[in-house]
This record gives C-alpha cells, sequence and structure tokens, in this order.
C-alpha cells in the first residue's frame, strides 16, 4: 500500500493514524489516553520536521511512524501527569494549602 503525505495530512482521529501506519494499538488504552497520545506525536513530527526537513515523503512518513509508535508507548510506561504535556498538569492550583508546606513553630 502506497502512502502518501496528502493522505496523511487528511486524518483526524487516532485510530485513523494507527490504521494508517499499520500500527497495533489497544483501543481502551486509547481511548483513556488519545490526547497525550497525539500531543506528544505532534511534539515528535515537529521534531523530525525542524531537524530532517530534507527527508523525502517516504522517509518523512517512515519517521513520523516511529513516532507514533512512540508517542503510543511513552504512555504505557508513563501517565499523563508525569508528561505535563497540558497546561492544566503545569498550573499550580490556586488556593490549596499541601500538606508538605504546612510547618509546626
Amino acid at each position: 500500500m502506497s502512502r502518501t503525505i496528502d493522505e496523511f495530512k487528511q486524518l483526524v482521529d487516532a485510530e485513523e493514524f494507527f490504521q494508517f501506519f499499520n500500527l497495533p494499538y489497544d483501543q481502551k488504552f486509547v481511548n483513556v489516553n488519545r490526547l497525550h497520545i497525539l500531543k506528544k506525536f505532534s511534539q515528535f513530527m515537529r521534531e523530525i520536521d525542524e531537524n530532517s526537513p530534507d527527508l523525502s515523503a517516504e522517509e518523512k512518513l517512515n519517521q513520523y511512524a516511529i513516532a507514533l509508535q512512540k508517542a503510543y508507548e511513552v504512555f504505557i510506561e508513563s501517565t499523563p501527569q508525569e508528561q505535563k504535556l497540558f497546561k492544566v498538569f503545569n498550573d499550580k492550583p490556586k488556593n490549596v494549602v499541601k500538606l508538605t508546606e504546612i510547618t509546626s513553630d
């Protein structure tokens, strides 16, 4: 099956990316981690584009496939909270005092 960059650019859902690259995935795992996987995949793609601008379309798609697999595996080995890809995980909660911040005088 010949894949093209134009076909790749039409993809939207996480499942479509996995199917496009013919990569195995666990639907339940994707359902829970979808946004995190896609965000990490996007970061990896940006790195590929910035670090290897001269890749052919075929080479770029091969690198993207590896990047998607890597993004998926990141969340098998780690949690979204540990990765802190989204602002919500980086913001310090307001009006919250943690037990570790309380000292006795």
